[in-house]
């Protein structure tokens, strides 16, 4: 399960809409290391418009929620309106962040390009 949702969520959920502070506030207590390693990227964005973070996950437990919350298009857009960031993704763990007007530049396109997947491959990531 992705996210641990509190029995009264469920219900509201359930019955209608859920607005995206409680959404984001489901997605903080269930995936921590995943919100801290965003919010870290997304508050670090430059200049350019730009941050990114390849260290890898202390465990396969935190790579695990950094893979949850980066698959799921609910839970990325969520982070993403909340951090007023486009986020991308390469091989298990590197997390980039994108200030709105850095989405259409060249650093943006060479990041979530095949090549730069390729070029961001090692031996030691085959495994994650």
């Amino acid at each position: 399960m992705s996210l641990d949702v509190s029995p009264e969520l469920l219900a509201k959920a359930e019955s209608g809409a859920v607005s995206d502070e409680e959404f984001v506030a489901c997605v903080r207590a269930s995936l921590p290391y995943a919100w801290e390693k965003v919010s870290e990227v997304a508050g670090r964005v430059d200049a350019s418009g730009f941050a990114d973070d390849s260290t890898p996950p202390p465990s396969e437990a935190e790579r695990g929620q950094l893979l949850r919350a980066l698959a799921s298009n609910a839970i990325r857009g969520g982070l993403e309106r909340h951090f007023g960031v486009s986020l991308a993704f390469q091989n298990c763990h590197r997390v980039a962040a994108f200030a709105p007007s850095a989405v259409d530049s060249d650093r943006y396109r060479a990041f979530i390009s095949p090549r730069g997947q390729l070029l961001n491959q090692s031996p030691e990531l085959r495994d994650c």
